[in-house]
C-alpha cells in the first residue's frame, strides 16, 4: 500500500460510547477510555478508576489513536503471495501439520507465541499444542523478557508467584530498581514512585544499572554495576545481613529451608566481582540492611543473561532472610516488559510449563489436564525453547512452523542466522496485523489477525491484575481473531469438538475452571470464583487481582509463608558468581547491551505509525563512551560500523559518559522494515541461561570502527521509499516520511540520484538544487506545482538542517528558504522534540526557560504543557535546566501546578 490509499472502515453508524479497555504494551497494564469516532478513528485517555494506572498513561499509550489506520494491514489470507480464502488457507495449514506429525512426529511442529496475544488466544494455543497435537514445542516472544523470573520464582516458592502489588511502591521505604530503566520502559509506574518521594521526601531510592539512564536520576545512588556482576553484589547483601544480625531468624526458621547453603556460597564470592568500589557497596549493604520496608523492582537487566535465574534467586534470597516479603511496602518485584507476559505464564505458554501453573514434569499435573481437556495425548517432556526452537527449524528438525504475533527474525539473538531458519524452513505460517515485517515477508502462508482496538479477551499485568481488553473497532477486511484461527486449525485436524468455542468468554470459564484443578493441586493461580461468569459477567469484568477463589481475593503472597513447595518451605539457593559466557578479547574489545528507547515498541509494527513516537529518536544508535570514541576516531552523529562472531550493523554514534569505557549500547527496535543496517539482534551470540533458556541479550561483545561515507543525507518525502544505500533508517512524520542516509559512493549526477531515491520520474516534478560537488555537497527540492513533495539534503559530513522545520515543510508550498533547511529568522525552530506527549521540541523548551525564568519541571509543564502527561521526558527537561546558562536572579513567583492532562 505504499504511496497509495489506505483502505478506510469508516463507519458513521458506529456509536461513540467510551469503551474501558487495556493498553497493548508493556506489563504495566494501563487502563484505558477509548471511544469510537466513527471515522475508524479513535480518541484515547487513561482510565482513573484502574489500579494500575489511575489515569495516567505514557507517550506511546497516549498516541495509540495514531496506530489503529489500515495503512500495510494484512486484509486476506495469503498463500505465496497469492491472496487466497480462508478455506483454502485454513485447509492447507492444518494439512500441512497433520502431514509432519503423521511422517515425523508430534515434536517435527512448533508453535513460536507472543506475550502481545490476550489470555483466551494463549490458552488455545497451548491446548491444541500441548493437549492435542501432543508436543511441548510452544514458545513464546516471553522467554526473551522474563523466563528467568519465572525460573527463579519456581525454584524459591514452588510456583511462579509475584509476590507484591504495584501499591507498595507508594508504602515503601527504599526501593531498589536493579536492571531496569523504568523511566523508559515502564513509565507510568516511574511516576507513581516519583509521586511516592515527592509525598515522602524520606523515601530513597537506589538505581543498579552499567549505564546511567533517565532512571538514575530519581536516585539517591546509581551504581554502575559490571555486567553479570548482580549475584556478586547481591550475596555480598545476604553475608552482611548475617553479619550484622539483620536476618529474621524466627522467619527463616518456619518458613525457608536452604539458609546455610546460600549463605556459605555468599560468603565465598567476592564482592569485587560486582565492578563496584568498597565504599559504593557498603553504602548498599548499608541502606538495605537498615531499612525494614524494601521493595527491588528488577526486569532486563536482571533476566536478560546467561546467568539470569541465579541472579533472580540472588535477590529472592536476601528478602526471604529478612521476611521483608508479602507484607506492605516490602518484596521482590519482576516487572515484565510484555502486555500480557504474566497470562502467557499463566496459561502454560511456556515450552516447560503447564496451563494454570501446573508442572509439565508431574504426571500427576499432566494427568489433570490432560483429563479436564479430554486430550487424546500430553506431552512427558518440555518442548524447545525458543532459541533451541529456531535451531531446530535451521537443522530441519522442525518441518512446520507457526509465528503468532511476534517478529523473531528481527527480535532473536543471533537474527541473521533465524530469519535464514524460517526461510529455509519446510512450512512457515505467520498470523499478524501486518504482511510488511521481516518475519511476515519469510511465509508460505499469511493470516490476517484482529489487532488490538478489534479484540476481546483478558490481559494479566506485572502485579497479577487481570484486566479485559476490549474491541472497538470492526475488524477489517477478513480479518479474525487468533483465537478463532486456533480453533479453525484444530477443527480440520479432527478435534472440533475440543475447540468448539462461540466466544472469547466461554474461552475464559474453561480457564478459569481449570484453575481451579490447579488450586486443589496446591498451586498459586486459581481464579475459579470466575468459572461460572454469564456472557454479560464476562463483558463487564471489573480489574482483578488474582487468586479470586470462594475463600480468597487478591492480596499479597507469602509474609506468613506457606509457600508452594512440598514442605510449603521457600528455598533459598546457593549461587555463584559466573561471568558473561562472552568475554572481551583483543578481537572483540567492547561489551554490548541492549534495550529501549523511550517512545517505541518492540520492532515498531505499531508505534511506527505514530509521527510524533518516532520524533524523539528517528534512527538506530549506539552510545560509546568520549575516551572510546576518541581512541576509535569516532565523531559526534558519525556512523559507526559494529560487527560481532554472528552479524554486523551500522548505527548513528551517540558519544556519552552515560556508559563506561569499554561498553556500548544500543536499541532494538529498528528492523529491515525501518533500517536494516540496524537490526542490532543480529549482532547478539544465542547464548543462554541453562535453566531459563533466555538469552543473553545484555553482554554480547563487538568490535566497532568508523564508517567512511562518501556521503551523509537526511531526506524528506511525500511518499515511503527504501532508499537502499549502505545506512538508512526511515521514520514516520505527518503526511509523510523523514529518512537518515549514508552511502558509501558519490553518484555521478546529483539530481539523478535523488530522483531514483524518490521515485520522480516525472517531468512535472519541478527540481531546485544547490550542488557543491567539490565538496560533495548537494540540496536539492522537488516541487509539484509549487508543493514541496520531497526533499534531500547531502553533505560529506553529517547534515546540519532543521529536521522538524523541513518535516513540516512537506506538502507545503515551497519558500524560497527551503533549501537552506533552516527556517527564517521570523519562525522559530522547534528543535528535536523531547516531549512527545505534546510535540514540544529542545529549543522552545531552552527558549522558555530563559525567556521566562523558568527554574523547575514543574514550571516547564505549566508553561508548555511538556513532562505534564507521562513524565517521561521530566529527566531531559531537567537536564535542560540544569544546563541552561540563563537563569534568572530573582526566584520567579511559584506558578500553580498543573493538573494533570491528557492529550
Amino acid at each position: 500500500m505504499d504511496g497509495s490509499a489506505a483502505p478506510s472502515r469508516t463507519d458513521p453508524a458506529v456509536a461513540r460510547t467510551t469503551v474501558r479497555t487495556t493498553c497493548p504494551y508493556c506489563g504495566v497494564g494501563c487502563g484505558i477510555r477509548a471511544t469510537p469516532t466513527g471515522d475508524g478513528g479513535l480518541t484515547v485517555a487513561g482510565d482513573s478508576d484502574h489500579p494500575a494506572n489511575l489515569g495516567r498513561l505514557c507517550s506511546k499509550g497516549s498516541a495509540l489513536a495514531e496506530t489503529t489506520d489500515l495503512e500495510n494491514r494484512l486484509l486476506a489470507p495469503r498463500i505465496d503471495g497469492r491472496e487466497a480464502g480462508w478455506d483454502e488457507a485454513l485447509d492447507l495449514v492444518a494439512e500441512r501439520f497433520r502431514e509432519a506429525i503423521d511422517r515425523h512426529g508430534p515434536d517435527s511442529v512448533a508453535f513460536y507465541v507472543s506475550g502481545q496475544l490476550l489470555t483466551e488466544d494463549y490458552y488455545v494455543a497451548n491446548k491444541l499444542m500441548k493437549g492435542f497435537i501432543g508436543s511441548a514445542n510452544i514458545d513464546t516472544n516471553s522467554r526473551l523478557c522474563m523466563a528467568s523470573s519465572v525460573a527463579g520464582h519456581r525454584r524459591a516458592f514452588g510456583t511462579d508467584t509475584v509476590p507484591g502489588l504495584y501499591e507498595d511502591l507508594e508504602q515503601a521505604e527504599l526501593i531498589v530498581l536493579v536492571g531496569s530503566n523504568l523511566a523508559w520502559c515502564h513509565p507510568v509506574l516511574f511516576q507513581r514512585i516519583a509521586a511516592a518521594r515527592k509525598a515522602n521526601p524520606a523515601l530513597r531510592i537506589i538505581n543498579i544499572d552499567p549505564r546511567r539512564t533517565a532512571t538514575s536520576d530519581i536516585a539517591d545512588l546509581h551504581l554502575a554495576i559490571a555486567p553479570g556482576g548482580d549475584v556478586a553484589l547481591w550475596n555480598a547483601l545476604l553475608a552482611h545481613l548475617a553479619d550484622t544480625g539483620a536476618v529474621n531468624d524466627s522467619y527463616v526458621a518456619a518458613h525457608v529451608g536452604g539458609f546455610q547453603a546460600a549463605l556459605d556460597a555468599a560468603r565465598d564470592t567476592d564482592p569485587a566481582l560486582s565492578g563496584l568500589s568498597p565504599e559504593e557497596i557498603a553504602e548498599f549493604l548499608a541502606l538495605w540492611s537498615g531499612t525494614e520496608k524494601v521493595v527491588t523492582i528488577y526486569s532486563q537487566g536482571v533476566n536478560q543473561s546467561s546467568a539470569g535465574t541465579d541472579k533472580v534467586n540472588a535477590i529472592l534470597n536476601c528478602h526471604l532472610a529478612t521476611g521483608r516479603i508479602g507484607r506492605p511496602g516490602m518484596g521482590p518485584f519482576s516487572v515484565t516488559g510484555q502486555p500480557n507476559a504474566m497470562g502467557g505464564r499463566e496459561v502454560g505458554g511456556l515450552a516447560n510449563m503447564l496451563a494454570c501453573h501446573l508442572d509439565l514434569e508431574n504426571a500427576e499435573h499432566r494427568a489433570a489436564v490432560r483429563a479436564f481437556w479430554d486430550a487424546p495425548a500430553m506431552p512427558e517432556a518440555p518442548g524447545l525453547k525458543a532459541v533451541d526452537m529456531f535451531r531446530a527449524v535451521a537443522d530441519g528438525r522442525i518441518k512446520a512452523l507457526w509465528i503468532i504475533c511476534t517478529n523473531p527474525a528481527v527480535s532473536m539473538p543471533d537474527a541473521d542466522a533465524v530469519r535464514d531458519a524460517i526461510a529455509g524452513c519446510a512450512f512457515t505460517v505467520v498470523s499478524d496485523i501486518t504482511g510488511q515485517t521481516d518475519t511476515a515477508r519469510l511465509a508460505d502462508v499469511l493470516l490476517p489477525a484482529t489487532g488490538w482496538a478489534e479484540k476481546d479477551g483478558t490481559v494479566t499485568n506485572s502485579e497479577r491484575c487481570i484486566s479485559r481488553q476490549r474491541g472497538l473497532l470492526s475488524a477489517p477486511g477478513q480479518a479474525r481473531h487468533d483465537w478463532q484461527i486456533l480453533a479453525d486449525v484444530a477443527a480440520r485436524m479432527g478435534w472440533a469438538q475440543a475447540f468448539d468455542y462461540a466466544s472469547p468468554a466461554e474461552i475464559f470459564r474453561e480457564y478459569a475452571a481449570l484453575s481451579g484443578i490447579a488450586g486443589q493441586l496446591g498451586r498459586d493461580f486459581d481464579i475459579s470464583a470466575k468459572a461460572s461468569l454469564t456472557d454479560a459477567e464476562y463483558e463487564g469484568l471489573e480489574p482483578f487481582h488474582w487468586p479470586r477463589t470462594a475463600s480468597r481475593s487478591g492480596g499479597r503472597f507469602f509474609a506468613e509463608g506457606d509457600f508452594f513447595t512440598g514442605d510449603r518451605r521457600a528455598q533459598m539457593l546457593p549461587v555463584s558468581h559466573r561471568p558473561p559466557q562472552s568475554r572481551p578479547d583483543a578481537e572483540f574489545p567492547f561489551v554490548l547491551n541492549t534495550g529501549r528507547v523511550r517512545d517505541h515498541w518492540h520492532t515498531m509494527t505499531r508505534t511506527g505509525k505514530s509521527p510524533r513516537l518516532s520524533q524523539h529518536i528517528g534512527e538506530p544508535f549506539l552510545e560509546v563512551h568520549p575516551e572510546d570514541a576518541a581512541r576509535l576516531g569516532l565523531a559526534p552523529a558519525s556512523v559507526a560500523e559494529v560487527t560481532s562472531r554472528h552479524g554486523s550493523a551500522l548505527l548513528r554514534v551517540l558519544i556519552t559518559d552515560r556508559v563506561r569505557k569499554g561498553e556500548v549500547f544500543a536499541p532494538m527496535h529498528w528492523t529491515g522494515e525501518t533500517a536494516p543496517s540496524g537490526r542490532i539482534d543480529a549482532l547478539v551470540a544465542p547464548q543462554t541461561d541453562p535453566v531459563s533458556g533466555q538469552p543473553e541479550s545484555k553482554a554480547s561483545v563487538v568490535a566497532i570502527r568508523p564508517m567512511a561515507p562518501a556521503w551523509h543525507g537526511f531526506a524528506v518525502s511525500l511518499s515511503r521509499i527504501a532508499p537502499g544505500t549502505a545506512y538508512w533508517a526511515r521514520a514516520r512524520i505527518r503526511g509523510g516520511w523523514r529518512m537518515e542516509l549514508a552511502s558509501r559512493s558519490l553518484p555521478g549526477d546529483w539530481e539523478a540520484e535523488a530522483r531514483r531515491l524518490f521515485g520522480l520520474e516525472s517531468p512535472g516534478i519541478e527540481a531546485v538544487s544547490m550542488i557543491d560537488p567539490a565538496r560533495g555537497a548537494a540540496r536539492i527540492a522537488f516541487l509539484e506545482q509549487g508543493r514541496l513533495v520531497a526533499a534531500l539534503f547531502a553533505d560529506s559530513g553529517p547534515v546540519g538542517v532543521s529536521r522538524s522545520y523541513l518535516a513540516g515543510e512537506l506538502g507545503q508550498t515551497a519558500t524560497a528558504e527551503i533549501l537552506s533547511g533552516r527556517p527564517g529568522a521570523e519562525r522559530p525552530d522547534p528543535g528535536a522534540t523531547v516531549c512527545a506527549c505534546f510535540d514540544v521540541g529542545v529549543n522552545t523548551i531552552l527558549a522558555a526557560i530563559r525567556d521566562q525564568g523558568l527554574r523547575s519541571v514543574e514550571q516547564i509543564g505549566f508553561a508548555l504543557q511538556a513532562g505534564s502527561n507521562c513524565g517521561s521526558c521530566k529527566p531531559e527537561l531537567q537536564a535542560l535546566l540544569d544546563s541552561s546558562a540563563a537563569a534568572p536572579a530573582t526566584q520567579p513567583a511559584d506558578l500553580p501546578k498543573r493538573a494533570f492532562v491528557l492529550p
